[in-house]
């Protein structure tokens, strides 16, 4: 009888075309399941709470998969973290009920964005934030992030290619703190869109710099278009930082 593993990942997205297997491309799903198939001698289908675009980071992407080996969970983890290239890890691994279905069971998701808001670039760690340089208002971004809590049609923060059939999410929690010369925007909530936490991220940053104001960023929320919004963040700045079941 085939068992369902469930494992915690933790990975760098910077040299890989996203989360999901693609022809041609490297990818997170692809180097994980090769090193299973190499392990357990089996074809192994790997699930991922979300499939995380090219460049996008993760702290606590959640992945499951079935197998018939008799290899534990415990020697999956020492397997696979022998195998994965150092940009990939997997921080936990365990048996997971028959049901237990990554993507489909997951009841939130956190998603971090990370800003370096100073003059100067930084050439180390440059590879995990947006670099700005005009300040940021805090106080600017929250009267905005408070529209943005609760359920919503989020079609003006929707990339095209989305596959997903409603745009409405509920936003459960979101904030923005500043530490030094970093700005970390973050944002919970039942399902995001593709490119949804960027798409919010680079308009709340038009606000922020004084681009636009907090009532004009309620008037994009609400029109439902997404020509109204901001072009999207770039990739580097957004980690996927839990999942919740």
């Amino acid at each position: 009888m085939a068992r369902n593993i469930k494992l915690v990942l933790e990975y760098d997205g910077t040299a890989y075309h996203g989360w999901q297997r693609q022809r041609g491309q490297a990818t997170i799903q692809a180097q994980v399941e090769d090193v299973l198939r190499m392990v357990s001698g089996e074809r192994v289908s790997l699930i991922g709470a979300g499939r995380t675009d090219a460049g996008v980071h993760a702290l606590g992407q959640v992945a499951n998969f079935r197998t018939r080996s008799r290899l534990t969970a415990a020697d999956f983890q020492r397997a696979l973290n022998g195998l994965l290239p150092a940009d990939i890890i997997v921080l936990e691994a365990e048996e997971a009920p028959e049901g237990f279905h990554a993507r489909f069971g997951a009841r939130a998701k956190r998603y971090e964005y990370r800003i370096l808001n100073r003059e100067l670039p930084q050439a180390v760690g440059r590879a995990y934030h947006w670099h700005l340089r005009g300040r940021l208002s805090l106080a600017r971004v929250r009267r905005c992030l408070a529209l943005v809590r609760g359920r919503h049609d989020f079609s003006s923060f929707r990339s095209t290619g989305s596959s997903a059939k409603s745009p409405v999410r509920h936003m459960f929690e979101c904030g923005a703190r500043r530490e030094g010369d970093l700005v970390t925007l973050w944002f919970e909530a039942d399902g995001f869109l593709r490119k949804m936490v960027r798409s919010l991220v680079a308009t709340l940053v038009e606000v922020g710099q004084g681009r636009l104001g907090p009532e004009e960023f309620g008037m994009i929320l609400a029109a439902r278009d997404r020509a109204r919004a901001a072009a999207t963040a770039p990739p580097q700045g957004l980690f996927l930082s839990r999942v919740y079941y």
